[in-house]
């Protein structure tokens, strides 16, 4: 777990000063080639890591909330609508990730 964060963490800098550097070179006429290629890998990695962790979240919230029906059937009602919410909060947070690829695939 602690090797997963520490990986976690080492991708949110190196995209934290891709996009950085995509900011900074929109002031130039052009942008640097090398720029380019930094600005569609974050693009590219950023939506993986949201589609990942997306479907990890969802998993696992799905998973608890069927073990609780199964637990306890009469509770169904008041698990299913906190379930809900929480899928689509989890699935915000990609589309967000999603929007923020975009902008930076906009800037090519």
């Amino acid at each position: 777990m602690k090797r997963l964060l520490t990986v976690l963490v080492l991708v949110g800098i190196f995209f934290g000063f891709t996009y950085g550097l995509a900011l900074a070179a929109e002031e130039k006429a052009g942008l640097d080639p090398q720029v380019k290629q930094m600005i569609a890998l974050a693009a590219g990695f950023g939506i993986a890591i949201a589609a990942f962790g997306g479907a990890l979240g969802q998993s696992k919230g799905v998973a608890s909330a069927l073990d609780g029906i199964a637990r306890n059937p009469g509770a169904s009602g008041k698990i299913f609508a906190p379930m809900i919410i929480g899928l689509a909060l989890i699935e915000s947070l990609v589309i967000y990730a999603f929007v923020v690829s975009l902008i930076l695939v906009g800037k090519l």
